[in-house]
């Protein structure tokens, strides 16, 4: 076990502000944002579980905040059908090109954000009941077994059903925080927590704790309006993200 270099250490500790900010103000987005920094100063073997131990820690940070959103008659169908998901998307990865896929919904998230940023009226789907919302779950699940992309799904499908932010969030947070903790168990499980690992959590933990507080105190000051548009912003850029990463 060797100690990073500075350099390294600061864009870690970087990346871990601005990915628990964004996490305590949306409730998702870690991922497509700490890794932008991360990638740059550790492996991926190191960097796709480090992000689902910080998440899972922000969220759980921030939940009793949000808890008063969570309605389980509306939350189970997301969260058992993800769960569900997870291990047929990790089947699918070895059939399926990754990078195709990661322009595909980046495209798609780019064209949804910024048509929901222009109609005055969004539309509200309210149709389907809870079949409509695991299948939601169920494709987030299966993009996170594919691609660690499990978010876009679920936040795009709770908009379009018209909920409230904290309702949103009562469904995103949750959810992410379960695929998310099932992924770190099954890097666990696969022996990818090595000591170098832990040197990293070390130095990541504490900033994105930090970071998730000042998100999550920004988020008790803006409206329904202001919560909408900054989703939509993060929306966006990860499609911008997702686009960059699947040319690479």
């Amino acid at each position: 076990m060797t100690l990073p270099p500075p350099g390294d250490i600061a864009v870690v500790i970087a990346g871990a502000m601005v990915g628990g900010f964004v996490n305590g103000l949306t409730g998702t987005g870690y991922a497509l944002v700490s890794l932008g920094f991360w990638l740059q100063a550790m492996s991926p073997v190191h960097a796709a579980p480090l992000v689902a131990l910080c998440s899972v820690l922000g969220h759980v940070q921030s939940l009793p905040s949000i808890w008063h959103g969570v309605r389980w008659p509306r939350l189970w169908p997301f969260l058992l059908a993800g769960l569900l998901g997870v291990p047929l998307g990790t089947l699918l990865l070895e059939r399926v090109s990754v990078p195709p896929l990661k322009l595909g919904v980046g495209l798609l998230l780019i064209v949804y954000s910024s048509w929901m940023g222009l109609v005055r009226r969004p539309p509200t789907i309210t149709g389907g009941g809870r079949l409509a919302d695991a299948a939601a779950g169920f494709l987030g699940g299966v993009m996170g077994g594919m691609a660690s992309l499990s978010g876009p799904a679920p936040v795009i499908w709770v908009q379009l059903r018209g909920w409230s932010r904290d309702e949103q969030r009562g469904v995103n947070q949750p959810f992410n925080m379960a695929i998310l903790a099932t992924a770190l168990v099954s890097a666990a499980v696969a022996d990818l927590l090595d000591r170098q690992y832990l040197v990293w959590a070390i130095i990541a933990l504490p900033t994105t704790i930090v970071g998730a507080r000042l998100g999550l105190l920004l988020y008790g000051r803006i409206g329904e309006r202001g919560f909408r548009r900054l989703v939509l912003v993060l929306l966006g850029f990860s499609g911008a993200s997702l686009i960059v990463t699947g040319l690479r």
